[in-house]
């Protein structure tokens, strides 16, 4: 175990003690000043502290902070990345506004970059071997920003090094079908180069996908239409308006994991064992490297051959063509191929996480952690500081309050600032491995604020059934950003809701896949996750993200003028986020509605009926353990909620509000069966990992069912569905059995 630097003033003994320590012993020194009613046990929620962390959370404060966190380029490990480790902890030991200790915790870790040396390079290379065309190498200066010497130049993470040569392909957006489409078409991909756009499927995918049917090397570009709305002119996008200039790239991660390459289900400490680098699984299989549109509309817009479909069309100016090659009346001579050289490389290095700490004064060994990556792939404005200056702007709220000794939360706060995330969450995955068992028995729930602000139209909140009722608690309470005098729950439904039998009509809470630091927290540990940001109003634009994601043009200037001027967003998500991590530090019961996960599995169950029930009889497999498993659930989550509800209206003894905020926070892990799907890495959660399956259930079910659609009874796919229905049913049993009366076994 790596040892953690404990920097705070107030611990006393508690110095230089490792991180497993820190979060392992929170128990509060001998002679540190409490308030009075922090050491009752019957501490609950102060409704005069939460108005006035509400007050002070300041808009002007959090635009500083982006100012000085984006100023420059923090790839991970970088110089500049390791003076924001030393801003945090600088932040965090304040004597006025800090926490109880700080610390880092660094591992070895393999990243990818590009080679100074050699610069990725894309060339289109005529019959005689001339060179005719190159792409750009590096952004437009628009602004000044671009120029940077530490800008990073735009390159495919983790793509292997190669210089592969062929003739061009148009291949949409590098999906199994597209790819399938091509090949129904005649069209030779064997030994070409194909050019996709973003969008559709995973970076990896594009190059995986593209493998299968002999293609050498991939090009990948963001088009106007998924991005700008089809703008693509000069004077039509940034630093006129928020669109991507048709210089723009978007960096990436093409790792198919999370976590160290090198180190799976182990923290990249010094003692771990590695794999060789060239056994690790997960990286693309060929040369991959992305360019801006600019680039790509000369490549696609002087393809040969037949149009693509309708839907492969874009806003490049032209009728895209498929290939292979380039057209004879266009600006390069028939038999030109395209040339993709990648220089990458892979090298180990040092990535920190940073956390601060303030230990509860009631329930010390139970943590709410609240985290944010660090890291970015240019300045990164947007991406990840938005987040960071949220962060940071609420942990200075809270230590001043924890220094004037007005305020001490019932269960211990943990802040994070996550290291290496953009290249596959690497530091909030370490962190789980590290601490694996501790979180399972000690956490109760995850937030995570990366990008805090997409834009500024209402809120968007991701997670689990639980953490439902919390944040629509808080969202409630707070105004939203803007004229109305609506509150941000108000706003929000305007914006995204859906009908709940239950409630009626609620916004949408969106369902957590693995594009943060939440990943490994819900589907490796277990534990209830969320995730919040402010976003933009889908019916005005179809941008799958904001424009300048992962480009240079991601700066404060950006976020400052097109984002959120006047930061009335980044407050409100400051707010919620502050309000969601009092209420469940600080409340008596855990405000986690364990019986809103009823609606979720009576939605699966109802699916997997209307989707899959007929095709399972054929095959004389029966629904009804899986009917009777949910109705178990049901009736326990409703038992408990009487309880709960029993108990708020009496004087409840400590070791009864113990054991039911222990029900509470355990019920995720529940759900966890590490078998379940060995084929990807971590997902052990049965309710949320991937789902390839069309039947829109529970994943392993659905899945298992696609496969053994088209094969015969008795084979091994049906044998694999028999198996998930099982893995099914006897996690929801054992959900069941979580939320029953601890006396009961």
């Amino acid at each position: 175990m790596q040892c953690v630097k404990v920097l705070g003033g107030v611990l006393g003994a508690a110095a230089l003690l490792g991180l497993g320590i820190i979060l392992g012993h929170f128990a509060i020194p001998k002679g540190t000043d409490l308030p009075a009613p922090s050491a009752s046990a019957s501490q609950d929620l102060d409704l005069e502290i939460l108005e006035a962390v509400m007050g002070q959370l300041d808009a002007n404060r959090i635009r500083e902070n982006l100012r000085e966190l984006s100023k420059e380029p923090h790839l991970a490990t970088s110089p500049r990345d390791e003076a924001l480790v030393q801003l945090l902890l600088r932040r965090w030991q304040d004597p006025e506004s800090g926490l109880d200790s700080a610390g880092t915790s660094e591992y070895e870790v393999l990243l990818s970059f590009p080679s100074q040396e050699q610069p990725n390079r894309v060339d289109v290379v005529g019959p005689a071997g001339d060179i005719l065309f190159s792409s750009q190498r590096s952004e437009e200066n628009l602004t000044g920003e671009q120029g940077d010497p530490n800008v990073v130049p735009p390159y495919a993470a983790y793509a292997p090094p190669g210089t592969p040569q062929g003739l061009l392909v148009y291949a949409n957006r590098g999906s199994e079908e597209d790819f399938m489409e091509l090949y129904h078409q005649g069209i030779k991909l064997q030994d070409s180069i194909v050019l996709t756009r973003y969008g559709g499927v995973g970076r990896r995918a594009k190059a995986v996908n593209a493998a299968k049917y002999g293609v050498a090397g991939v090009l990948v570009y963001t088009d106007p239409a998924d991005i700008n709305d089809g703008k693509s002119l000069p004077n039509e996008t940034f630093p006129h308006s928020w669109g991507l200039p048709p210089s723009g790239v978007e960096r990436g991660s093409y790792f198919e994991y999370f976590g160290d390459p090198l180190t799976p289900y182990l923290p990249a400490n010094p003692s771990s064992f590695r794999l060789d680098s060239d056994n690790a699984s997960g990286f693309p299989p060929i040369p991959t490297q992305p360019i801006g549109f600019k680039d790509a509309e000369v490549l696609l817009c002087n393809l040969q051959g037949t149009s693509a479909p309708a839907a492969w069309q874009g806003a490049l100016g032209c009728d895209y063509k498929l290939g292979p090659g380039f057209r004879s009346d266009g600006i390069f001579p028939a038999g030109s191929q395209v040339n993709v050289s990648v220089y990458n490389r892979l090298e180990l290095r040092n990535s920190s996480n940073v956390l601060g700490i303030i230990r509860g004064a009631v329930e010390p060994d139970r943590y709410v952690l609240y985290g944010n990556h660090r890291d970015s792939w240019v300045h990164g404005a947007v991406d990840p500081s938005s987040g960071t200056a949220v962060l940071l702007e609420l942990s200075r709220v809270l230590g001043t309050l924890l220094k004037k000794g007005t305020w001490r939360p019932r269960r211990s706060i943990v802040f994070a600032s996550w290291g290496a995330e953009e290249f596959g969450l690497i530091g909030s995955t370490e962190f789980t491995e590290e601490l694996f068992s501790k979180l399972q028995e000690r956490a109760v729930a995850y937030i995570n604020v990366d990008i805090s602000v997409f834009a500024n139209a209402t809120l968007r909140a991701q997670g689990t059934p639980p953490v439902q009722s919390v944040i629509f608690s808080a969202t409630k309470q707070i105004p939203a950003p803007g004229p109305s005098s609506l509150s941000i729950y108000d706003n929000w439904i305007r914006y995204s809701n859906r009908s709940s039998p239950v409630y009626g009509l609620v916004p949408s809470l969106g369902t957590l896949g693995a594009g943060s630091d939440y990943a490994p927290f819900i589907h490796f540990l277990g534990i209830s996750s969320m995730d919040i940001a402010y976003t933009y109003d889908r019916s005005k634009t179809s941008a799958r993200i904001y424009p300048t994601y992962h480009t240079a043009f991601d700066t404060f200037d950006y976020v400052d003028k097109f984002v959120d001027p006047g930061f009335s967003s980044h407050q409100a998500v400051a707010q919620t986020a502050g309000s969601v991590l009092l209420r469940l530090s600080d409340s008596l019961f855990l405000p986690l509605n364990v019986s809103d996960y009823s609606e979720t599995l009576r939605s699966f169950l109802q699916a997997a009926q209307q989707d899959l029930g007929g095709l399972l009889e054929q095959h004389n497999i029966s629904l009804g353990p899986l009917v009777t498993a949910v109705e178990k659930f049901e009736e326990a989550a409703t038992v408990l909620g009487q309880h709960i509800s029993a108990l708020q209206k009496g004087t409840p003894d400590p070791l009864q509000v113990r054991m039911l905020n222990d029900q509470l926070m355990l019920l995720e892990r529940a759900f966890l069966n590490s078998r379940a799907f060995p084929e990807e890495r971590y997902y052990s959660h049965v309710l949320w990992a991937p789902r390839t399956g069309s039947a829109a259930t529970f994943p392993g079910l659905s899945n298992a069912c696609s496969k053994a659609m088209n094969t015969g009874p008795g084979s091994a796919a049906w044998a694999e569905v028999k198996r998930q229905l099982s893995i099914l049913v006897v996690a929801l049993e054992g959900a069941a059995a979580t939320l029953r009366p601890v006396a009961d076994l």
